[in-house]
């Protein structure tokens, strides 16, 4: 008698990933997913097809990739960062396709926690830790720059952390925003001379201009503190935030999990 199918074999998936935008960040993460969907499918004996997709930050064409991929009824969705995950949800909320997130920071701020078909995997920071780091560096740091978007949900939390734990300190800081590359550099332009050090969170529309910003910030002198390593990559100082491989291979295996057991964890 032929031998019996290993658990799962002979099983087909097809994910659609979608990043909000195209830039270092959620690039990594978007090839760890994949990788990892390539790794798992070679060791469970399952078929697994993905196509990614990018918004270009673009909540119209975020929309429309949502409807594209209800209508083709991909078996999950795995959308990178935070307008791209709340797209998605308000996509698949009728036909309950699956929705595994990836570089969420705060989930319960964005709408996603508690609902019966969405999970995933935040990339919630531990800001204290960040500028703890900071002050460790530059312990007579008066004056820090606080560089991020508005438009951004993932800054909101950490960039009242940061404000809560400088004020703690009595150290001054510096506000500056942008909604898109050329305001960010403006932004980044307006700190220097200003502060000793500057913080971003994993902020998206920063990220996207990170390449330009490093060089400003590193030929003025001014460390920038990240909130992840793939900053650090295209120019900031320093991070202790998220490696974001590790986290997209994490967010293919839960994924994979999700489709093989029909359950969608909390």
């Amino acid at each position: 008698a032929a031998p019996a199918p290993a658990e799962g074999e002979g099983a087909a998936y097809n994910i659609a990933i979608v990043k909000q935008l195209d830039h270092a960040s959620l690039d990594e993460i978007a090839d760890a997913v994949a990788a990892q969907l390539d790794a798992l499918a070679a060791e469970k004996n399952i078929t697994i097809t993905y196509k990614v997709f990018s918004g270009q930050n673009d909540s119209t064409l975020l929309g429309q990739i949502g409807s594209q991929i209800i209508s083709e009824e991909y078996d999950a969705i795995i959308p990178i960062a935070t307008l791209a995950a709340q797209t998605m949800t308000t996509a698949a909320e009728a036909t309950k396709t699956p929705v595994v997130f990836a570089a969420i920071s705060d989930p319960e701020e964005a709408g996603l926690a508690e609902l019966d078909f969405v999970t995933g995997i935040s990339d919630a920071l531990d800001t204290n830790k960040i500028m703890s780091m900071m002050l460790a560096q530059n312990p007579d740091i008066k004056n820090v720059g606080l560089l991020y978007s508005l438009s951004e949900p993932n800054s909101k939390k950490p960039i009242e952390q940061a404000k809560a734990y400088l004020d703690a300190k009595g150290i001054a800081y510096q506000e500056a925003t942008g909604s898109n590359n050329e305001e960010i550099i403006t932004a980044a332009n307006s700190l220097v001379g200003k502060v000793d050090a500057i913080f971003t969170p994993t902020d998206n529309v920063v990220m996207s201009a990170e390449l330009t910003i490093g060089e400003i910030l590193a030929e003025a002198g001014i460390p920038h503190y990240a909130g992840a390593d793939s900053f650090v990559r295209n120019g900031a100082f320093a991070t202790c935030g998220v490696n974001y491989t590790d986290l997209g291979k994490q967010v293919a295996g839960l994924a994979i999990s999700v489709l093989e057991s029909g359950t969608v964890p909390p």
